[in-house]
């Protein structure tokens, strides 16, 4: 799984898609599947096409009340149990709860996730992003490990984004701790720290038959932005000056009903068979990143190579068993 890999295979689907469309040939009548921040924006749209299809699904949750409210329109199969994906502790213990009740789980879908936030510290002082999108993920899908080995063809769908152009991983100082912090730049080594976590789950997955990929899902407006000023999206070029979509938004930003769409093609596709590991986005593999310095949309569209690397992954793999060890 390197950049050499990132062969778009034509899935048929446009960008804008909706999610539903996605699956609407699927079954997934007795499938299982976990769905982090599946209670909020694209999560819970993405919740709300698996139950359509029959899926029974656990939400992880951290606002009980919230999660009960949003998520009691939907029809189907879908319960929640409390879970801090910033609480090590909080992750483990949800963990071991579904690998004591659940028989098999067929999709874990890590969708849950903080953006550009001011610093903070969670656990043992990790910085918080790298903390909650990546390290929280990781020992998640390293408790649920024994489901997704017994599960014929599980698949794991790590939500990164094209902000991970923004920076790899800052090995010498991953969480800030000797030099100034950049909220950017944290989320943009947290989203690489993604797509390289399924390069490397890939590996692991593959003796029991199970894939994992990473997706970003498009620019979508949802609380994820909750950190970002009015001020701020506007000089972004998301909003203009009345607080209003901007042009480039309207023309580039998806709905959360076709913000859900890459994740659930990527977890359900039979086109992504024999291609582990690989970044997606618009339904469909992600080509790399145009290399022209005058093409306006390269930052918005393609992987970078050092998101697909295979030593890096195996490298982030152990640092991350490393500080889950001593949290």
């Amino acid at each position: 799984m390197a950049i050499a890999d990132q062969v778009p295979v034509g899935s048929g689907f446009e960008a804008k898609t909706d999610g539903s469309a996605v699956i609407a040939d699927i079954d997934l009548a007795g499938k299982t599947a976990i769905v982090t921040g599946g209670y909020s924006g694209i999560g819970l749209e993405t919740v709300r096409a698996l139950a359509a299809k029959g899926a029974a699904i656990v939400v992880p949750v951290r606002n009980i009340d919230k999660a009960r409210e949003t998520l009691a329109g939907i029809e189907g199969n879908v319960r929640i149990d409390e879970m801090d994906l910033s609480d090590i502790g909080s992750v483990r213990s949800f963990a071991e709860r579904m690998v004591d009740t659940l028989d098999s789980l067929d999709l874990l879908i890590n969708n849950a996730g903080v953006m550009a936030n001011p610093e903070s510290r969670i656990g043992p002082g990790w910085e918080s992003q790298f903390g909650t999108n990546h390290l929280g993920h990781f020992a998640l899908t390293k408790g649920l490990m024994p489901l997704l080995e017994k599960t014929p063809g599980a698949r794991v769908v790590a939500l990164s984004s094209t902000g991970h152009k923004r920076s790899g991983i800052r090995w010498d100082d991953i969480h800030f701790e000797n030099s100034d912090y950049d909220k950017w730049d944290a989320y943009g080594q947290s989203k690489t720290a993604n797509a390289l976590f399924a390069n490397a789950l890939s590996r692991r997955l593959k003796p029991s038959g199970g894939l994992a990929f990473s997706v970003h899902p498009g620019g979508i407006f949802t609380p994820l932005q909750r950190h970002l000023s009015q001020e701020e999206q506007v000089e972004l070029g998301w909003l203009d000056e009345n607080g209003e979509p901007s042009a480039l938004a309207k023309m580039g930003f998806k709905t959360p009903e076709e913000g859900c769409s890459t994740t659930l093609w990527a977890a359900t596709s039979p086109k992504l068979e024999g291609k582990p590991g690989v970044y997606c986005e618009n339904c469909d593999i992600a080509a790399p990143t145009d290399p022209n310095p005058e093409n306006p949309m390269a930052r918005f569209a393609g992987v970078d190579a050092h998101a697909c690397d295979d030593e890096a992954a195996e490298r982030l793999w152990a640092v991350s068993e490393e500080m889950l060890a001593n949290a």
